[in-house]
Formats: C-alpha cells, structure tokens, sequence
C-alpha cells in the first residue's frame, strides 16, 4: 500500500550526470512511475536541490562531471546537511574500491554500475525511497514523542516557577527566566572558548537545576520573606541560611543524588550568592572556585531582579541592568562572563520580549531532530528511550521537592494521572479514566466544580495556557480550601486543538490561609496594610486608562531622619513608626485616592484634583507631620503632574522622584513639584548592591 502512495504521489528524482544519453536511459526506467529533474553537472545539481531539497526523494549522481563532479556535490549536501533527508545513489562505469569508498564515507546509499540493468536500478530505486520514507516517518514520530515530553517539562518547570515563588507573591517568571538566562549566557561562553569544557547536555541540566535556587526560602519566615524594603542585620542574616537550607533539602533527598540534575541543583542552591571577589556567602569561595554553572545562574538571578519591579523599587531597563553589572555595581563577576553577558545582551532581550516557552520548546525539537540524523552510532530507538529516560527522571525529581498534589489530564483517552503521594492524600487510585463521569472523581470535587475546571481549562489559548482555580477539595481526612494551578495543553495544529492539561492542586488550608488572605497579601502591605507598589501602579494604569483627561499627581515622600528610630528606640519601635504614618495617611486621603507604600519608609500617593492640586498636597502634607511618642515626624515630599510630565506612570514616577531627590539635597522637610530644572538631577535610586537584591527575588 505504502508502494502505490508513493507511485500515485509522483515522487521527484533528480539524475545528476553529465552524458545525456545516461540521463535519457534512466528517465525512460524511471518516468513512469516518478517525476524526472535533470541537471548536467554538479553545479546544476546543487543549485536544484538548493532550490527544492524538501521536494526531491532521490539523487541519482555521476561521480565524473565538468563543473563540480559527483564528490563536489556530496560534500555540499554535507555541508548544508540535506543528505541526512535526501538519499544519494551513486552512478558511474568507476569500479575501483577507493571510489566506492569515498562515496559511502560521504554518505550515499548505494552504488550502481555501468551499463544500467533495468530491473536492478528500478529495484534499488524502490528500495531505497521506501527505506528513507520509513526512517522520515519514524524520526518524525520520535520527534513527537521528544517534544510532548519536553513540552511537558517546559510545563513542569513553569508550575514549579508558580509555586516556588508563591509564598513571597512573585509571578513565578523569575525562575523561568533565570532559567532563559543561564542558558544563554552558558551556550555564549560554549562558543567563546573550551576553557570550561561545556557541553550541550551540561548546559541543558544546569538551566533546569536553577529553577531550584531559590528552593531553600520555604524555610524563612513569612514575614522577613515578603518585607518591603531592606532588611535589618538579623534579618539579613536569616535571609541568608536558605541557600544552606536548600542544599541541605536535596542532600537530605533518599534517591537521585549520583544523577546530574541533582548534583547541579545542589551546588547552584549552596553556592549561588558566591562571589568571584570571595566577598559572597555561605562558603566565601572565590573565583573558578565557584563551578562555572553557578556563575552563570547568579548572574541571571542578579540581572533579573534589576530588571522586575518589587515593592521597594521599579524595575530597571535591560539596558541599564547591563550597564549596572558591567560596571560593578551589583557585585563581583568572573571577567569572561560578563563578556559573554555584553555578547549575548540583545539575545536575551529578544528573547525576554518575545519569546514564549511554546516558541523556546519548538526550537529545542527542531535540534533534537537535527541530532536524531547527526548522531548515527544511536538508533532512533534507543536515543527516544534515553531522552525520554532522562524527562521521566526529572519529572519524578520535580515531584519529590513538593508535598502537592499533582495530576495530568488527557481528552484522548480521558484519563487522570495523579502523583503517588497525592493519590494517597485524596484516597484514589493513581489512574482515574473519565474522570467527568467517575464516581471517585466526582466526590473529590462534585459535578459543578468539575464543569466548572473544565470551563476553565477550555476558556485557555495556547497563547495564555494558565489558570487558578479555587475550589473545596474533598482530601481523604475531610474537605480542604485548595487551588489548582493548571496548564492547558493544546495541539500544534491549525487550528490547534485542547489535548488536556497538566498541574498541581496547593492545599491551602494547610499553608493556613484563607483565600481572601492570599488575595490581600499579594496586593497589600503586610505591615501597614496600604497598597504595595505593584498593586498601586496597576491601579494608577486603570485610572489612566479609564479617565485620560483628569487632573493627576502622583506624590512620593519619605520619613526624615527614619534611621534615627531604628537606631535610638529599636526596630519594632520604627515599624510602629511606619505603621502610624500609614494611618495618618489613610485619614488625610479622600476616597478616590490611591495610597501605597512602596518600600522601606517611602511612601507613594495618586490623586485625582477638580481644583489646583497644591493645596491638596498641602494638607496632605501638614496631616503627616507631628510627633508618634517622643519621635519627630517630618517628611520630604515631591509631587508631579500629569500637566508637567504626560501621562506615562513610569514618567511621572521618576519625576516625582527626581522632585523628592531635589528635597533632600536641599535640606529635607518640605514639599516640592518637579520642573524642567531638576530634568537632569540623578535619580534617587541608588545603585542596587547585587548580592541584597537577589535575595528579595
């Protein structure tokens, strides 16, 4: 049957041979059952397969042409790799041994003499067209099966981003993005020199290994976890055991510790706040003391936590970030790779900007494919059951690190997979066909919420493939507030099509919150309950958004002379500070506006004016000033306008701000709008001590 496809489909042969009588005996063998192409020397040849090498099924080559003979030609199809898609007989009247030879070292298929027997190029033809269909069939369906895998990975890693960051209300692209970012910076220190004798395979398992940095912070505590603002020494030092924390986790693993993947993670958790001064912690190694796999992760980590907005600061431009390393003002890096970070800068914006995981995992497959045909001493076969191996191995690691409940879902066959341990925890079975109509599945969640997931999970584009779905969870010892954080799957078809979904269920019950507290410690201030930063701007944007033409201001002030507090009466007696202001604040704002404290003892403010805004920022700013015990409280204040600036929020913070740094140059304790004078005072941001910030990611 495969036969009479490939008959009726009119498969192209191109003959390459210089004698024209070759060429019209071969067509005459051939043209009925294929479509004939003819070149009459080499350069012919090549410039046709250039021209449609995707087309042709076959290459029927003299080796003893005027131009570029038979060789010539099988050296480019090297070159440009298409003879690892389009096979090559070759045919000539040279017998002798060295020919041959040479010709199967360069790959050709097979061999046939002069003068031509009929039945034996018509067989060899066949034969060898059905050979490489069936090979172009299996190396796609390996390819298939590498990419869902890989697919599934991608997921994997995405989802553990999400959790890994959801006690201290990150977005989770960190870690995604640490993981972009090593890799990069690793493959461009690859190509820059051997010194560190990289591999792809290693490059690959120390990006995966870093989305477990950060792992150990599920130790500390809450409330120095997710602090707006610098922390105190003590706090400081706290903050500083998760790197030990996280090692010591996977030391304390019961299994995988001789595999790659482990042995990387665990030096990256140890080791990535290291710096190449010695000056890190918590070994103080220095230099190639420090393996070649966490320098680049504590770079990535440094360079994305410039770069992403926190409560206590805006983000910074890729450019600036760039510059800030470069110049040594957010640590000490190893000389060669900051090479390879200003070689690779436009990559990683590019990539930062428009590069998505689905787009990141089809160039991983289009290598893998590439490999498949390079890599000859391996059977497809055997190179499918190795890489897929190794995706099970890290799938399974991923799922020991966590006590959550995971699950995969397919439509064909409708079928649940849940992890060994949350199978236990809900008291199921581990596999659970059709789970919309199975009695087990169905006293879990209850016929409404299982429609309503599915909702959900339909509702999904490839392009936006995640959801959070709040539910009560009916676990083997009672009923438990959970969320499930979900990933949709979707075929690469078009147009693509729903396959299923991948994901983890987070008791939250046992995290002892409650789901209005998550929704309000992610948006709020934990200590003064104001706005955080990042709540504050979202909102500001709408405002914009909704009203263009209002009256606007946006003020930032902070506490004079605030260390004095800390100093003299202790730092619980400075948060009690902090906390006062906030109250004041509240009270001196009118419903509409927006109040946030955007870090440490800086606060921001959004207002909305019928009249001239002066007098509001006056009043404002008189509420504010006083005393809180025996404490003098005096504020600096700068204030910009949507008249002075425009309205862009990233504008009109940065005036006001260069409007506050105007105040406290010139003595502190009093208010001022920003004007074109102050256009060219330096920013009130200080330059970020690399090693402090990472530590907030």
């Amino acid at each position: 049957m495969l036969a009479l496809e490939r008959i009726t489909d009119k498969q192209k042969i191109l003959i390459v041979d210089d004698s024209e009588m070759n060429r019209s005996i071969l067509a005459d063998m051939l043209g009925d059952e294929y479509e004939i192409l003819e070149a009459e020397n080499g350069k012919e040849g090549v410039a046709m397969l250039q021209k449609c090498c995707g087309d042709i099924s076959l290459v029927l080559l003299d080796i003893v042409m005027p131009e570029m003979d038979g060789f010539g030609v099988l050296n480019v199809m090297n070159k440009n790799q298409w003879i690892a898609d389009v096979p090559v007989i070759m045919i000539s009247a040279e017998s002798g041994s060295s020919h041959i030879e040479r010709a199967f070292d360069l790959g050709v298929t097979d061999f046939i003499s002069r003068p031509f027997d009929a039945l034996i190029v018509h067989r060899r033809v066949v034969n060898t067209i059905l050979l490489y269909a069936k090979q172009k069939k299996l190396v796609a369906l390996v390819a298939d099966q590498i990419y869902e895998k890989e697919h599934s990975n991608s997921m994997m890693i995405d989802i553990l981003s999400h959790i890994v960051e959801f006690r201290n209300g990150e977005s989770g692209m960190h870690v995604r993005h640490v993981h972009m970012l090593t890799e990069t910076v690793l493959t461009t220190l690859m190509r820059k020199t051997d010194r560190y004798h990289l591999t792809p395979a290693d490059v690959s398992v120390i990006s995966t290994a870093s989305a477990l940095h950060d792992i150990g912070k599920i130790a500390i505590p809450g409330e120095i976890l997710n602090k707006p603002g610098r922390f105190t020494d003590e706090e400081f030092a706290i903050m500083k055991t998760h790197s030990m924390v996280g090692a010591d986790m996977l030391e304390a693993l019961p299994f995988y510790h001789d595999e790659p993947l482990v042995k990387a993670a665990y030096q990256i958790c140890r080791w990535h706040h290291e710096r190449w001064d010695g000056r890190g912690y918590p070994d103080g190694l220095k230099e190639d003391e420090i393996p070649i796999g966490v320098q680049a992760v504590a770079l990535a980590d440094v360079y994305d936590a410039l770069t992403s907005e926190r409560v206590y600061k805006p983000a910074f431009s890729h450019e600036k970030a760039i510059q800030m390393i470069l110049n040594g003002e957010c640590g000490a890096f190893n000389p060669l790779m900051m090479e390879c970070l200003r070689d690779c800068a436009d990559e990683i914006l590019e990539q930062l900007q428009g590069d998505g995981a689905l787009q990141q995992s089809q160039r991983e497959m289009q290598n893998v494919a590439r490999e498949l045909h390079k890599h000859e001493e391996l059977t497809a076969s055997e190179r499918t059951l190795e890489l897929l191996e190794h995706e099970r191995m890290k799938y399974s690691f991923f799922a020991s690190l966590t006590e959550d409940i995971q699950f995969e879902f397919t439509v064909h066959p409708p079928m649940a997979t849940l992890s060994a341990w949350g199978a236990e925890k809900l008291g199921v079975p581990e596999i659970i066909m059709d789970p919309a109509h199975n009695e087990k599945a169905l006293e879990l969640l209850g016929e409404d919420k299982w429609r309503g997931l599915a909702d959900a999970l339909h509702s999904t584009t490839p392009g936006r493939p995640m959801i959070n779905f709040d539910c009560m969870l009916n676990y083997s010892d009672g009923p438990r507030w959970t969320r499930i954080v979900a990933r949709a799957t979707w075929s690469s078809d078009e147009p693509p099509r729903y396959t299923g979904a991948i994901g983890k269920a987070i008791d939250i019950h046992d995290s002892r919150m409650r789901l209005d507290d998550l929704e309000r410690q992610a948006t709020h201030d934990a200590m003064t309950g104001l706005l955080n930063h990042a709540t504050a701007k979202a909102k500001v944007l709408e405002r914009l958004q909704e009203r263009p033409d209002g009256r606007y201001a946006l003020v930032i002030f902070d506490l004079d002379h605030f260390k004095q507090a800390n100093d003299t009466y202790g730092h619980m007696f400075g948060d009690k500070v902090l906390i006062h202001v906030a109250n004041k604040l509240r009270q001196s704002i009118r419903d509409g506006d927006i109040a946030a404290r955007a870090g440490g003892d800086e606060f921001l403010i959004f207002l909305e004016c019928k009249d001239e805004v002066e007098p509001a920022v006056q009043r404002i700013y008189s509420a504010l000033t006083g005393r809180f015990e025996d404490f003098p409280i005096s504020v600096s204040m700068g204030v910009a306008t949507i008249e002075s600036v425009g309205g862009n929020y990233d504008e009109l913070f940065q005036a006001a701000d260069k409007a506050l740094y105007t105040v406290k140059r010139s003595g502190r304790g009093y208010f001022r709008f920003y004007d074109g004078s102050m256009s060219k005072t330096l920013s009130a941001i200080s330059p970020i001590d690399g090693e402090a910030e990472a530590d907030h990611t």
